[in-house]
């Protein structure tokens, strides 16, 4: 007999918690003595600040990121067995969405798990609902390649598609990366093409703006290595 995984979110910053997350969320944790997560530290910064602080000693971890090896994964059905739950845990936001937790995620369902997400805050969603842009078609890309010339090629493909079906066009990038990503979407892309920044969204400091790359062009930002989601809609 199996217990569940329960898909925990996260806030997407260092803020309070009870902010961005609903009760049922902060009312499941105690209940659960394991977690999966992409980085210990993490999780347990964000489980005491839930209010297991104190408690975190008690607490089984395992790490599931870029590194975990699929005979690894695998292994993670022991955890449920004897009807024991488990929580997943991602670095910020929702787990298994754009994030390795996929992975548990369908090794639950190959071997009869139940699965069950909680509600949370989605970067991607939240950008969406802020940029303006066509949230009735819409396609998340991920991350493009990071090398210049490929990143432009992917740009312009994006873009293509963008025009063709008006559909906004979703991507991130690793934090370090965001400004020459940035700096190529204004080189490559039309200057008509509507452009949606939002980086630090639910922060005290968050950003979000939507404008033609022409105007953007007139309007110089400078990102840095805060967490970003860009939009484009041609």
């Amino acid at each position: 007999m199996y217990g569940k995984l329960y898909l925990i979110p996260t806030p997407l910053g260092d803020g309070d918690p009870s902010l961005v997350l609903p009760a049922p969320v902060f009312e499941l944790l105690p209940k659960l003595g394991c977690f999966v997560v992409e980085e210990v530290r993490t999780a347990r910064r964000f489980l005491s600040s839930a209010g297991l602080k104190g408690h975190i000693g008690e607490l089984e971890f395992h790490e599931l990121n870029e590194h975990t090896k699929p005979s690894e994964v695998e292994a993670f059905v022991k955890l449920f067995e004897g009807g024991r739950s488990v929580g997943l845990l991602s670095e910020a936001g929702l787990p298994a969405v754009a994030d390795p937790g996929a992975l548990l995620v369908d090794l639950c369902h190959r071997h009869g798990i139940e699965v069950v997400p909680l509600v949370g805050p989605s970067s991607l969603m939240l950008a969406l609902m802020a940029s303006g842009l066509n949230g009735q078609s819409f396609a998340f890309a991920g991350y493009i390649p990071a090398k210049t010339e490929e990143r432009r090629s992917a740009l312009k493909a994006l873009e293509k598609r963008s025009s063709a079906g008006c559909q906004t066009q979703i991507l991130i990038e690793t934090p370090y990366r965001n400004d020459s990503l940035f700096a190529d979407m204004l080189q490559c892309l039309s200057p008509r093409t509507r452009l949606c920044v939002a980086a630090n969204i639910t922060c005290e400091d968050q950003f979000i703006r939507t404008y033609s790359v022409a105007e953007w062009k007139k309007h110089p930002v400078v990102i840095g290595k805060r967490p970003c989601v860009f939009l484009f809609l041609s």
